[in-house]
């Protein structure tokens, strides 16, 4: 076996200095889809005190009901990841995952050395791992795991995959032991895919260390071998089956599986191909596809597809005859296996990009060692070996930049919501889901009109996703369309009467709307649904203040507390329902909804109250962005450049005010106390 030396070192520097480079523009990319469940809106991620409760309570993985599981390897670095950054700064979060990646190519590449070395009687084997590891690392498909954040699951699972097989290739000595067992277990609690090395671990005894073929498994006479190698992992089986249970029995979401099995099977047989293609062609990448499933047999699509997975097979058994492809063959079965958990499985989502993370690393291995083999046959041959030698390194290098170039345009897109949703809608124009975010991302920026275009464009494909008319309702209310506002948060409740975040919104409407009654029926409801709704309890203890239900106050703000201890707003509802003095207290909405004309002017109260005027003052135009005609924003803003003794300015706000509302009362006031001192 050839001694690592120091062209390998200084090739490796430059792989990682590279890769840097490539994710340099994504550091400070969002959070994005199921972060804003996961990470943004999850509380339990706030303190590291709760990482023990992790490892037993699926209530803990997500603020949404339908989401909760058991995933606390992920959850533990996402609260890690918010201690360190004092918050929900995306930089930490982007930069945890990005160092897990790391760490993941450095354990491909000595699982490829190792493999390789087996196989491959060359000095040129460790270049082949080496290349193999660039072009996984740097392949632009993986761009969408690395920056979507939730998708980490996909990092920490696989590294635990691959440190569980690379311990019990390299050490075989302390197999029994088991130590290459315990990153296995810690895998499991990071995504329900860690049973796959079970696969691999069989098919490396039979391939490496039997040297058989696949064609050989089915000798009668190699039957005691196979018998061998299924005793060998046997027991590693029984521990991640019964820890994969331990997690599965928690699982109480209702969220992932909705497809018929059989056409969601007959599909998969097409999306692997895709896949396949995917890897030499990373292009038309989509964060979230609009492939549903092909219900027809004869459909060319998934005649297509059977016949990649038969080719697939012969491939298998093709290239596991010879000591020196079985690398290819084993990487071939790495990459169906890995496969085989989202194949399966009748999920909602037929394809999705993130799932060629874990299956690449197989192919990638397959690709580089047929190139590889490639090479030293040209070379042993002496066939115009430099000429082609350096017109297929030459290839390998140009795709390796262009995966490079790939990777910084998919960073661009995941920037934030709006260009990654603005991305789904052209690569995936019969999503109606991409719709409707695209369209949040406008009606959050106030381009109401365009909003509306896609949310309507959402509906053909949605008819029944309450998520929708939530959305819809939001926009309605924030455009002075009060009864089709109403209207779209009763159809939200009515298409999803078990999911809380139906009557949260409705409930917030409601509040803003000033029918506290009626908000504490709807935010009771989204409770009893999910008890760790922090704005539900936000809009209980507001209505409950407004109404003088001190008592009711009382109890929602030590709920509140119990849930989030240092939370200032309950802190001081808690001190008004003791004391039975009412506060005013105006809480945001979550960052992943849109603000509205109403929510600006909450926050401009908020913010005088605080004496906070220039805040007041921002909130006020903010408000009056959004709605023209708001006389409130206006006559804030001109109590607010009143108490800044900005007179004039607090004398044409008011102004403003008045010429909108005649009757405005707080306005004349506001006014003449500006004229008074104007006159001074």
């Amino acid at each position: 076996m050839p001694k690592p030396n120091k062209n390998v070192l200084i090739l490796g520097i430059i792989l990682l200095l590279v890769l840097i480079a490539a994710y340099a523009n994504h550091f400070n990319n969002g959070f994005h889809f199921d972060d804003s469940h996961t990470v943004v809106d999850n509380v339990h991620i706030r303190t590291l005190k709760n990482i023990p409760a992790f490892f037993s309570d699926p209530k803990m993985f997500s603020a949404d009901p339908l989401h909760w599981s058991l995933r606390p390897v992920v959850t533990t670095t996402l609260a890690i990841d918010y201690w360190i950054a004092g918050g929900l700064t995306p930089f930490y979060f982007q930069l945890s995952t990005f160092i897990w990646f790391v760490l993941l190519g450095v354990l491909i590449f000595f699982m490829y050395k190792n493999l390789l070395y087996k196989a491959i009687d060359h000095a040129w084997a460790i270049y082949i791992a080496l290349a193999a590891t660039a072009w996984y690392i740097l392949h632009t498909s993986n761009a969408e795991t690395i920056n979507y954040i939730i998708a980490r699951s996909d990092v920490l699972s696989t590294f635990c995959i691959v440190a569980s097989f690379l311990i019990y290739v390299a050490f075989p000595a302390k197999r029994k032991l088991f130590l290459y067992a315990i990153p296995a277990v810690i895998g499991v609690f990071a995504k329900e895919t860690v049973l796959v090395l079970i696969i691999l671990l069989f098919f490396y005894i039979l391939l490496f260390e039997d040297g058989l073929s696949i064609p050989d498994l089915f000798k009668l006479k190699n039957f005691k071998k196979t018998g061998g190698a299924i005793t060998k992992i046997l027991p590693l089986f029984f521990i991640l089956l019964a820890v994969q249970i331990y997690a599965l029995s928690k699982i109480t979401g209702t969220t992932g599986i909705s497809n018929p099995l059989f056409p969601y099977l007959l599909t998969q047989t097409y999306v692997w191909l895709h896949y396949f293609i995917a890897f030499f062609l990373p292009m038309n990448l989509s964060a979230d596809s609009d492939w549903g499933t092909i219900t027809n047999i004869f459909d060319e699509r998934i005649i297509i597809g059977l016949v990649f997975v038969i080719i697939l097979i012969i491939a298998i058994f093709k290239t596991s005859r010879k000591k020196e492809t079985r690398p290819i063959a084993f990487g071939l079965i790495w990459f169906a296996a890995a496969l085989l958990p989202t194949s399966v499985v009748p999920l909602s989502e037929i394809t999705n990009d993130h799932r060629m993370f874990f299956p690449f690393i197989g192919l990638s291995l397959s690709v580089v060692t047929y190139v590889g083999l490639l090479l030293i046959k040209m070379d042993e041959k002496n066939i115009r070996t430099r000429r082609y030698r350096t017109l297929i390194i030459t290839c390998f290098i140009l795709a390796l930049v262009l995966n490079v170039y790939g990777v910084q345009q998919r960073n661009k897109i995941w920037k934030n919501e709006e260009t990654l949703w603005l991305d789904v809608t052209v690569k995936s124009p019969l999503n109606g889901r991409g719709l409707m975010n695209y369209g949040l991302t406008q009606m959050a920026k106030g381009n109401y009109d365009i909003a509306d275009t896609y949310f309507e464009k959402a509906t053909q494909y949605l008819p029944y996703y309450n998520s929708l008319y939530i959305n819809i309702g939001i926009l309605k209310g924030a455009t002075g369309h009060p009864a089709e506002a109403e209207e779209n948060f009763k159809k939200a409740v009515n298409l999803s009467p078990n999911t809380f975040d139906s009557y949260v919104y409705y409930a917030r409407y409601l509040k803003q709307t000033n029918r506290d009654t009626a908000a504490i029926a709807m935010a009771e409801k989204a409770v009893q649904i999910n008890p760790y709704s922090v704005m539900a309890l936000q809009i209980l203890m507001g209505a409950y203040n407004n109404l003088g239900a001190w008592d009711k106050l009382q109890e929602t703000a030590t709920k509140v507390l119990a849930i989030l201890p240092n939370d200032a707003d309950a802190q001081k509802f808690l001190q008004a329902g003791k004391n039975h003095i009412g506060v005013v207290i105006i809480n945001q909405p979550p960052a992943h909804k849109a603000l509205t004309a109403n929510d600006y002017i909450d926050l401009s109260l908020k913010y005088y109250n605080e004496k906070n005027y220039t805040k007041c003052i921002e909130a006020c135009l903010q408000a009056i962005k959004l709605k023209p005609d708001a006389a409130i924003a206006y006559n804030n803003m001109g109590a607010s450049y009143n108490m800044l003794q900005q007179w004039q300015k607090g004398f044409d706000a008011c102004t403003k005010a008045l010429q909108i509302d005649p009757n405005n009362k707080l306005a004349m006031g506001n006014l003449n106390w500006a004229k008074s001192n104007l006159n001074k």
